[in-house]
């Protein structure tokens, strides 16, 4: 099994982290350090990251959070702030649990956790285009052709944003509540997409990845995934 693919499998990370930690010279096969992502392991053999020994985990953790504004979205944070882990609280302790993707600081939402490095690499992997589904807030009346120029792409990077899914939830005479869909993940994509048309987003949540949905789990609670949904998940 190749090296990344096998830290995965015992989750330390998704396939893509864990070929930087090989990189990065972190890894260990047998007592010698490995930089190759072309090493392959057999399951006999005895591999360290940071010393710490790499075994496959044969029962995968999966849980939904809603995550908070004021978390960051990482197992830990050298500036000392919030982390999405301190929301587990100490049940999870010791596992080598991370989150699926990013939610920005002041984003809010569906947010999944797990220790499977390879449904995480499918799940986050830009070919599969799994949907997000997320609610935006927007002061004053938002016209129906910038949400057509959205819905049609615009430019982030040098690069068009594919086409998506925006629908009108309400006008209160203040605020527009939209519904928006994508199917790709780019760095802070929807509150871009929106400045892109000199809109700022006041509020942001994620509250759907594929068919899973928030639905009606509490700010900073979490629970774990149904048979059924780790069932589709699995089958992405």
């Amino acid at each position: 099994m190749r090296i990344n693919k096998y830290l995965a499998a015992c989750g330390f990370a998704s396939r893509r982290a864990s070929e930087q930690l090989v990189t990065d010279g972190r890894v260990k096969v047998n007592g010698k350090t490995i930089t190759s992502l072309a090493t392959s392991v057999e399951e006999d053999d005895m591999v360290t990251v940071d010393g710490k020994r790499a075994q496959p985990i044969h029962k995968h953790i999966y849980l939904m959070l809603n995550k908070p504004k004021g978390y960051i979205t990482t197992t830990s944070d050298e500036k000392g702030r919030k982390t999405v882990m301190e929301l587990l609280g100490n049940k999870f302790e010791g596992k080598r649990i991370f989150p699926v993707g990013r939610l920005d600081y002041d984003t809010e939402g569906l947010l999944l956790l797990t220790t499977d490095g390879d449904l995480c690499n499918r799940i986050s992997h830009p070919r599969n285009e799994i949907t997000k589904t997320y609610v935006v807030k927007i002061e004053n009346e938002v016209r129906e052709e910038e949400l057509e120029k959205l819905r049609q792409g615009v430019v982030l990077d040098g690069v068009k944003t594919k086409r998506c899914r925006i629908t009108v939830l309400s006008f209160d005479g203040k605020i527009t509540r939209l519904e928006v869909v994508i199917g790709e993940g780019r760095n802070r994509q929807v509150r871009r997409m929106f400045e892109s048309i000199n809109r700022e987003v006041i509020f942001l949540k994620r509250v759907g990845v594929g068919e899973l949905k928030l639905g009606g789990l509490g700010r900073g609670t979490w629970r774990e995934l149904k048979p059924r949904e780790i069932e589709y998940l699995q089958k992405m």
